[in-house]
């Protein structure tokens, strides 16, 4: 098992890695809204969820994947209502790639932010 790190994305804000590598796959770490810095990008549901994705984006492609190697997603929604829009979006990120997906509504999320996303990906040098 390895723990990865990009300086891509914002740092882990607990104890946790942003991602973890086993038997070929990536597994990350929750993603919200955060920029490198550590804040969060904006109050609105557009930003944030781009902001997620391009997090999500530099993990897998600072550690040998990519988002057509995305297997599965989960998100987390503070307010279901914010749906139609996360889909535009995040089908705008995938194109025709078209990863296994739950979303869910949360009461709360970390730094009371609108969404929340974790991948599973496969790693492009496992065979």
């Amino acid at each position: 098992m390895e723990f990865l790190h990009t300086d891509n994305a914002p740092k882990a804000i607990g104890p946790y890695s942003q991602a973890v590598k086993n038997d070929g796959l990536l597994y990350s770490s929750g993603q919200i809204a955060l920029d490198t810095k550590g804040n969060i990008v904006s109050s609105g549901i557009k930003e944030q969820t781009r902001q997620v994705l391009k997090n999500i984006k530099a993990i897998l492609e600072d550690n040998e994947s990519c988002k057509e190697n995305v297997i599965k997603v989960n998100i987390y929604l503070d307010n279901m209502d914010d749906f139609g829009i996360v889909n535009v979006i995040y089908a705008d990120f995938f194109g025709e790639h078209k990863p296994a997906r739950s979303t869910v509504a949360v009461q709360t999320l970390p730094k009371n932010v609108l969404i929340e996303m974790d991948i599973i990906a496969k790693v492009s040098d496992y065979h």
